[in-house]
C-alpha cells in the first residue's frame, strides 16, 4: 500500500497526539486506574513531544532526528500504547483511550510518506564509486 499521509500534516497530528498522550489520564479520567494507565502515556506522550521537535521535517525545530526512524517509533509505541491495557491487566477498568490512540500512531508510522515500512529504499552509490558490475578486474576468462 502506498503511503498517503504528507509529512507536515503528520506533524502537526503528531503534536496535538503527544500533547493529548500526556494529558490523557486526567482528560478521560483514568489517573486513579493503575500507575501503568497513568506513567504509560505520560513518557510516550513525552517521547513523542521531543522526537516531534527534533525530526528532519517540515514541523521540526531543530531537524536531527531522522524521519525514518521516528515512523519505526510510532510503529512500537502505537503498539505498546494499544496493548497496554491487556499487558498490565487494566483492560476491565480502561481500554478504550489508549487503544484509539495506540492504534493513531500505529497508522501514522505506517502510512506516513517516507516511511520505511511502505516505501522502497533507493539503494544508490554516489556518483564515482565503483559497482561490482562496473569492473572487469578479478573475471576469470576462458
Amino acid at each position: 500500500m502506498k503511503p498517503f499521509i504528507p509529512t507536515a500534516f503528520y506533524g502537526v497530528l503528531n503534536y496535538i497526539l503527544s500533547l493529548t498522550l500526556i494529558a490523557s489520564p486526567w482528560l478521560f479520567g483514568y489517573s486513579d486506574v493503575s500507575s501503568a494507565a497513568l506513567l504509560l502515556p505520560i513518557y510516550i506522550g513525552w517521547l513523542q513531544l521531543i522526537m516531534a521537535i527534533f525530526v528532519d521535517n517540515e514541523t521540526g525545530f531543530v531537524k536531527q532526528f531522522p524521519m525514518q526512524m521516528h515512523l519505526v517509533l510510532d510503529v512500537v509505541m502505537g503498539f505498546i500504547i494499544m496493548v497496554s491495557p491487556w499487558l498490565w491487566d487494566f483492560s476491565s477498568k480502561v481500554f478504550l483511550p489508549q487503544l484509539l490512540m495506540g492504534l493513531l500512531l500505529f497508522c501514522l508510522g505506517l502510512f506516513t510518506k517516507k516511511s520505511p515500512f511502505t516505501t522502497k529504499a533507493h539503494h544508490s552509490a554516489p556518483e564515482g564509486v565503483y559497482t561490482s558490475t562496473d569492473s572487469t578486474e578479478g573475471r576469470l576468462s576462458i
